[in-house]
């Protein structure tokens, strides 16, 4: 198929698209639909249905995320702010699983919302964007893999502590676990794709499956009597986070869900490796983002009500999930259930280690990085990128060493995942938006289309991100120390600085957005 380059473009060096029909993305192929968008797939298409929705489900890892992050609104505000934060969180977050959806299902590259963007914005804009979105998407999964692996590294010291009650955890044992976990995880992600899919079919019923064996197990043992009401579950306030306000304290119990339920577009990073990729991807992250804010909910319902005295908690482990679980089930039953939660994790950053390699892959191809194409590189045996996936692991192990700071400077890389994310996914949907009636831009919508109800599905998502960032920019206590500073966003605001300082001293030079990889003569 020849196509004819002309003035609009939709990103420099990538092929004139045509005028696309809503159609095409589903009549066409996969490789065809990817040539149209200017890029030659570089990947093995080993991802089918179930494999790609098991990787959405297991990228948002409900179960040991709710585990990692449940004892923040339970001592900030008490059981209403865990209820009730969950509840509105994962409605609100509705609005951003479909307006990124609908984008993914339009764009299926390796490069997600960052390539999106490109053909969202005028000419004159595709780099300094594209950029922005980049470097932001980049820290945020960055951020994603390092908070989940340091989670799974402290859920797995607390159930030391539960089985050896004289055992103290020190911040260079947790180190040096999470660098073990992931390199163990950088191994895994070195195999060929096909290697890849088959590890990732079965996460997610082991993801859902604990979850429902949790719930199902703290209500049988739990006595009756010991059981919290709902009236005491719904309406507890417990106010010690220190602000005066208890609907700021009970709003700072937004972390869970929103680092919970974000790195959505994850599943679209894989898109160049996924079977019909404009309706898998798309069809994954939406119902992933439905089945996590309901099971999630029950979950989060069923631990409260479980919970027992509420000052016994977190415990000795210093992980209110798991003292929960050892109250009812015991310290062998407790371990059992916890090794699935453990398990969940690694799935977690399994899958988030895999999109985030995709990215810096994309990234670097595109000439963003002063790496000289080093981390765009396939390996020729493997057909994954592997460089980019040790890059990903050496920035995981050098967010890690914030640990030796205080233990708030390494809670900041948890909101920071969420922050640098959803801005990063809040740009696209605006600039499309923002761009839809110029002549340079072309949207053209995929199978997945909110037609015209999806302007105010945008504007809910536009709200619900700016409320939830400034959130979670704020310190969790009160009065404001050096100690209990968030530093999220001081990290977030001064990795963008430092890449719009290598943007203006060298980048734009060589970088002028995402471009195409097709020979010429395919162009």
């Amino acid at each position: 198929m020849s196509i004819v380059e002309t003035e609009k473009d939709i990103v420099p060096d990538v092929p004139e698209l045509g005028r696309r029909t809503s159609d095409d993305a589903g009549a066409l192929g996969d490789d065809e639909l990817l040539a149209r968008l200017g890029y030659k797939s570089e990947f093995m298409r080993e991802f089918g249905n179930l494999e790609t929705f098991s990787f959405a489900m297991s990228i948002m890892g409900m179960t040991s995320s709710i585990a990692t992050t449940f004892t923040t609104p339970l001592s900030l505000a008490g059981l209403a702010s865990v209820v009730w934060c969950w509840f509105a969180g994962s409605i609100m977050n509705v609005s951003l699983g479909a307006s990124i959806a609908e984008i993914v299902s339009a764009f299926p590259t390796a490069g997600g919302l960052y390539t999106a963007t490109a053909n969202l914005v005028p000419r004159a804009y595709r780099p300094i964007v594209g950029w922005v979105v980049g470097y932001l998407n980049i820290l945020g999964q960055v951020s994603g893999v390092a908070s989940t692996a340091w989670g799974l590294s402290g859920m797995i010291l607390g159930a030391v502590v539960v089985c050896r009650p004289d055992y103290v955890i020190e911040t260079y044992h947790q180190f040096l676990l999470y660098t073990g976990l992931l390199i163990v995880h950088g191994v895994l992600n070195s195999v060929p794709t096909k290697g890849l899919a088959r590890m990732t079919r079965y996460f997610v019923f082991i993801n859902i499956g604990s979850a429902f064996l949790i719930i199902i197990t703290l209500l049988a043992l739990t006595p009756r009597s010991e059981m919290h009401p709902g009236s005491y579950v719904f309406t507890n306030v417990d106010n010690q986070s220190g602000w005066a306000n208890n609907g700021l304290a009970i709003a700072l119990g937004l972390l869970p869900v929103q680092w919970t339920m974000t790195d959505y577009d994850a599943a679209a990073h894989i898109s160049e490796e996924v079977h019909r990729a404009a309706i898998a991807a798309p069809v994954a992250i939406f119902v992933a983002v439905i089945n996590t804010g309901i099971i999630g909910w029950i979950l989060n319902i069923v631990l409260c009500v479980c919970a027992g005295p509420l000052t016994d908690l977190p415990g000795a482990s210093g992980n209110a999930f798991l003292q929960i679980m050892y109250l009812r089930l015991g310290k062998a039953g407790s371990m059992v259930l916890w090794s699935f939660v453990c398990l969940v994790a690694s799935f977690t950053v399994q899958t988030a280690l895999q999109a985030n390699s995709r990215t810096v892959f994309a990234f670097s191809r595109d000439g963003a990085f002063p790496d000289r194409g080093m981390f765009g590189r396939m390996n020729a045996r493997t057909r994954t990128p592997i460089n980019a996936v040790w890059l990903v692991v050496f920035l995981c192990v050098l967010l890690g060493v914030l640990a030796f700071a205080s233990a708030i400077a390494v809670n900041a890389i948890f909101s920071m995942c969420a922050v640098a994310l959803d801005l990063s996914y809040l740009i696209p949907v605006v600039c499309r938006r923002l761009f839809a009636n110029h002549e340079e831009v072309n949207f053209t919508p995929g199978p997945f289309y909110m037609r015209g109800w999806g302007k105010y599905v945008n504007a809910v998502m536009l709200f619900w991100t700016l409320f939830e960032v400034t959130i979670l920019c704020f310190p969790e206590t009160y009065p404001v120390t050096a100690s209990t500073m968030n530093y999220s966003w001081v990290i977030t605001i001064g990795v963008m600085i430092l890449s719009f300082v290598w943007y203006f001293a060298a980048g734009k030079r060589h970088y002028h957005g995402p471009r195409s990889n097709l020979a010429p003569e395919a162009k």
